[in-house]
């Protein structure tokens, strides 16, 4: 029995819902894919379009999780971009820091092109502020426009004072910001729903209202549902926080954490007011707030993370504050949705790709930054299924720490991690 989708802005505004069979009996691909979100979804497109028959085995609906979820927001931050640099110099040398810079606008490109490609309708648009919060947040924003300005992209970026940041965002919270053209926010449900028609279209088998029980490992290995079994000669688990299979193998690394959103009623001109430039925004602190505006003139606004694992019991009264304190022009407007999602927060933020044995593959881990980084890890794990493992071995050759007892002692390590971090924040 599959669980049906959250009552979110996002489900309330599909352009096109999923109607995918269950899987029954047997069936024999290439490729079986794990999970119907976006880093199965997008593994699929590049595998069908490179001639692989691929199937998709989704235990509720396509994009129900935290693709479907999500702020929207796809952004040239990685999380565990520092992290990640210095790990992977053990491999790549210098070039390690090539390597994940152009991972940072590596996203964007991919989502643009298919969306244009296959005329993906979901919202697409340019323009993101990176907000400081506090004066001390300029460093950091300044470094950042000064390697856009080196590495060629400076047309993108332009580097905002405390006065020219106001005129951006009606909002007095900030201290200057980085203004980014390049990156993007979007309906990611609809984006998610769009690209599994596209890999449809190619080829793809999807099923949904299939829980996957356990995988059969070997040179053959299938995928085992209460109705079905689905054979291939690779399978890619791509669940991320949502699924539990080989724990034995795979726990301990990763941990749910509820990220909560809520959308107001539609703004009128208010929209325009507070958001001229219609502008997704997020800011530099550590467990930071994100918003933008929906195409019909909303404002969607997260922020915040409960790291227990388990959801909050109100999300609109925690939001609340923290969207009036924003914007207290809007004091008091309806709040039409509130919902919550679970991204995987990997300890030292970098995304988990790797293997379980010589045919199945797993890949998540994006610890809030899933909708770019998933594209750019459908796009190494497709090349590694097709034999071009260079990229996805740099990323296996990076170590994560295996917290003993799993969730149970994980997620009660990344809440006081983040309590340290915001009391850090408080006195810099």
């Amino acid at each position: 029995m599959s669980d049906p989708r959250c009552a979110s802005y996002y489900t309330a505004t599909i352009h096109q819902e999923s109607d995918y069979p269950r899987l029954e009996g047997e069936v024999t691909v290439d490729v079986a894919i794990v999970g119907g979100g976006f880093t199965g979804v997008a593994t699929a497109v590049e595998l069908a379009e490179r001639g692989y028959r691929v199937a998709i085995v989704e235990a509720n609906k396509v994009g129900w999780g935290a693709s479907g979820r999500n702020g929207g927001q796809v952004t040239g931050s990685l999380s565990g971009e520092a992290a990640m640099r210095k790990q992977m110099r053990r491999t790549l040398g210098e070039a390690a820091d090539d390597f994940v810079w152009n991972l940072r606008w590596r996203g964007q490109r991919i989502i643009r092109q298919r969306v244009e490609q296959y005329d993906i309708a979901c919202d697409l648009k340019q323009g993101h502020l990176q907000a400081a919060w506090k004066p001390s947040h300029m460093t950091a924003l300044r470094a950042d426009f000064e390697a856009c300005q080196a590495r060629g992209m400076g047309e993108h970026v332009e580097l905002l004072d405390v006065h020219q940041v106001r005129d951006v965002i009606r909002t007095e919270l900030y201290h200057g910001g980085l203004l980014n053209r390049y990156n993007l926010h979007l309906h990611p449900l609809n984006l998610c729903l769009g690209e599994a028609r596209v890999a449809a279209s190619l080829g793809a088998l999807i099923f949904e209202r299939s829980p996957v029980e356990r995988i059969d490992h070997g040179p053959s290995p299938a995928v085992i549902t209460a109705h079905g079994t689905l054979r291939a000669d690779r399978v890619l688990l791509a669940g991320n926080a949502y699924h539990r299979l080989e724990r034995r193998r795979l726990g301990g690394r990763l941990f749910p954490a509820s990220l909560g959103i809520v959308t107001t009623a539609p703004l009128g001109g208010l929209a325009e007011a507070i958001n001229p430039q219609d502008l997704a925004v997020y800011d530099c602190r550590f467990v930071l707030d994100y918003y933008r505006l929906t195409a019909d003139g909303r404002l969607l606004f997260g922020g915040g993370a409960n790291y227990s694992g388990k959801d909050s019991p109100d999300i609109a009264a925690e939001l609340r504050p923290r969207l009036e304190a924003t914007f207290p022009q809007l004091a008091g407007t309806p709040i039409d949705y509130a919902w919550q999602g679970m991204a995987g927060i990997v300890i030292n933020r970098i995304p988990m790709l790797g293997k379980l044995s010589d045919t199945v593959y797993y890949a998540q881990g994006y610890s809030g930054h899933g909708v770019a980084t998933s594209h750019i890890v459908g796009e190494i794990m497709a090349k590694a299924i097709a034999g071009h493992m260079e990229e996805f071995d740099t990323f296996a050759a990076c170590r994560h720490l295996k917290v003993p007892f799993g969730d149970a002692l994980g997620n009660p390590l990344l809440a006081a991690g983040m309590w340290y971090y915001q009391l850090l924040e408080r006195w810099r």
